[in-house]
């Protein structure tokens, strides 16, 4: 595949500490688009600094307005969908561009490495995503706290994992917990149990999931050989499902 058909986009707000390096990263692409909502960090002066780089302002509204407003800015056939802490390595790069120039498949999931403490984890909970599409059989729809990608037709996967390596600090980050879980959590109450796939059937019973997403970490993915950064990361875990856990209680109480 051509690399100059895909255009990748990447959403911002405060990405300081990620946006130069998620962005050096993509020197190869002849175009990427960052929207921003309004970062009062140095994000846009970063981003603006990349000559193949075109920043967008626009309010936020939610992950899919946010999303769709930036495939519309698309005018390559491939878009790229990424977040400010994901970094493609040259492997991936040069696998993509090793795929036919017609495609029979419609887009390609692709999956994760997670960077905790500068080290890469042997796992993690986070699963493959699609990130490469066509534009015109793409459609974004908001999923809980964050945005999924619909895309007519069939799918393929990629081999190469992207690097998530998010640096923001930990203040930001349960900052940002506690949003996504109140998204989270009204989408739970609001959602029959027999619909529920059993992960969240867990997080539905506000006890188990932190205790049962931690031993999963630890033993079940390996993380308890990783050291502190294995650590980090299932601590991390467990407190987030654990502030689901409250938000999901004042979301039912409030239903009630």
């Amino acid at each position: 595949m051509d690399l100059s058909v895909i255009t990748p986009f990447i959403l911002t707000l405060d990405e300081e500490p990620n946006i130069g390096r998620v962005l050096h990263a993509l020197r190869w692409a002849r175009r990427v688009l960052v929207v921003d909502s309004g970062s009062a960090d140095r994000t846009v002066e970063i981003a603006s600094a990349f000559s193949n780089v075109e920043v967008l302002s626009r309010a936020f509204d939610s992950p899919a307005g946010q999303s769709s407003y930036a495939l519309a800015a698309v005018e390559t056939p491939w878009a790229m969908a990424l977040d400010a802490d994901y970094v493609i390595p040259s492997a991936l790069v040069e696998e993509i561009a090793a795929l036919p120039q017609e495609p029979a498949e419609s887009g390609f999931f692709a999956p994760f490495e997670y960077v905790i403490l500068g080290r890469k984890l042997r796992g993690s909970l986070y699963p493959p995503r699609q990130v490469l599409f066509r534009k015109e059989l793409a459609a974004f729809e908001q999923d809980g706290h964050t945005q999924r990608v619909r895309v007519a037709g069939a799918s393929g996967s990629l081999r190469t994992p992207i690097l998530h390596d998010d640096r923001k600090s930990l203040r930001r980050w349960l900052r940002n917990q506690a949003t996504y879980a109140e998204q989270e959590a009204a989408k739970l109450a609001a959602s029959p149990m027999r619909e529920l796939g059993w992960p969240d059937r867990l997080r539905a019973t506000m006890v188990l999931g932190p205790p049962v997403v931690a031993l999963y970490c630890l033993f079940g993915r390996g993380l308890v050989l990783d050291g502190r950064a294995g650590l980090y990361y299932t601590a991390q875990r467990a407190v987030a499902e654990g502030i689901l856990s409250i938000k999901l209680m004042e979301a039912r109480r409030k239903r009630a």
